[in-house]
């Protein structure tokens, strides 16, 4: 499949003592992949009493989705992205796996790594790399993982190849707006108006490649992103899963393929409280916490929701609780964070997913640990 030209208009399971999402990750130009099949609708069979720790949550998505070094999405096809291997690299490193982060860095390096330094989308076992666009997120979440594996384990390789795919980061997949220094979803969106997911900034990821790479570029990047997202929040009670940035910094909602497209609050944009909760910046985890109070409005969540928090389907999702865990964690409320992650744990047990259960890990590590390198736990919210 390749990359099909954007029209422009616009954990996870449960932290029940102490710590679980469910959904299928779609990128904007990928118009055959399932539209909702991470989610257990209403009248899904009931979820059993969960209660799976953080680390438990890693080990189950390891053992269910690593197959030598691949992490592979079985319910799409048996298909692999970039996005996989950077999450799978996170969890291996978060359970200080060695032996599988060694997999999956080998695996990732010979099927997907690029001239430029960035990771290959999408692979498929028919077709080898079936589209050779790189998505920013996943570049940014394995430079993170190489660098905080390389200095745990004292493998200057590792430390290495992270800090050279950051690099290529800055160079490529960067723009400059009068609201500062923006991260692009990809090379593929270097003009302007530039498309913008808010959720696949991480100000944790930031600051730990700049204190590797010792580039101040990073910090402004940081600055910038926090800039974008603050523009998207101030624009509606919730962000849109996608955005577009003109040049003078205005900043507009936008659905993902065109006129047709919905925009809305769902698959992308559920990660970004995830992403800022673990911030180490007051300011960047007050952006997590400003959309708890539109998210409370209903105990029971919606897989996808307007940008005012109208429900706008019947499924439902476990990534909606963890991400409400996460902006009531930013917003101190630790009995609904932990009330919400039981949830998420509960709603997502039900329909086991790939990036569902990688966000499960993902989630309950972020909120609940600094080894992947966050200040959540640092911020008084649950731990």
């Amino acid at each position: 499949m390749t990359r099909r030209t954007w029209i422009p208009i616009t954990a996870a399971a449960a932290l029940v003592v102490a710590v679980g999402v469910a959904l299928v990750a779609v990128r904007p130009w990928n118009d055959a992949a399932p539209q909702a099949g991470g989610t257990s609708s209403a009248t899904s069979s009931p979820a059993p009493d969960v209660d799976r720790s953080a680390a438990q949550l890693r080990t189950d998505f390891l053992d269910d989705y690593v197959q030598g070094g691949r992490v592979v999405r079985t319910d799409q096809g048996g298909d692999t992205v970039s996005e996989g291997q950077a999450y799978g690299l996170l969890i291996a490193y978060a359970n200080d796996d060695r032996e599988t982060f060694d997999r999956i860095w080998s695996w990732t390096q010979r099927h997907l790594l690029t001239d430029d330094g960035l990771l290959a989308w999408r692979w498929t076992p028919d077709d080898g790399v079936a589209d050779e666009q790189s998505a920013s997120d996943a570049d940014l979440d394995a430079a993170r993982a190489l660098v905080l594996a390389g200095e745990h384990w004292g493998d200057e390789r590792l430390t290495t190849a992270g800090t050279t795919m950051a690099a290529a980061i800055l160079d490529h997949e960067t723009a400059q707006t009068d609201l500062g220094t923006i991260l692009l979803p990809g090379p593929w969106a270097d003009t302007e108006p530039y498309r913008y997911n808010a959720s696949y900034a991480s100000p944790a990821a930031f600051r730990i490649l700049e204190r590797a790479t010792g580039d101040r570029r990073w910090t402004a990047l940081e600055e910038g992103s926090t800039a974008a997202t603050a523009a998207v929040l101030k624009g509606s009670d919730l962000p849109s899963d996608w955005s577009q940035v003109h040049a003078d910094g205005t900043v507009d909602a936008m659905p993902v393929t065109g006129d047709q497209g919905s925009v809305v609050y769902g698959w992308e944009a559920m990660r970004l409280p995830l992403r800022y909760a673990e911030a180490c910046s007051a300011d960047d985890r007050a952006l997590a916490g400003s959309i708890a109070p539109t998210l409370r409005r209903t105990t029971q969540l919606a897989a996808q929701l307007d940008l005012g928090g109208t429900a706008v389907t019947g499924d439902t999702s476990g990534l909606a609780y963890a991400a409400r865990a996460a902006a009531e964690h930013a917003a101190g409320s630790t009995s609904a964070a932990t009330a919400d992650l039981r949830r998420m744990d509960r709603t997502a047990a039900t329909t086991p997913t790939y990036y569902g259960d990688a966000w499960a890990a993902l989630g309950a590590t972020m909120l609940t640990s600094d080894v992947l390198g966050g200040c959540a736990t640092d911020a008084g919210g649950a731990s």
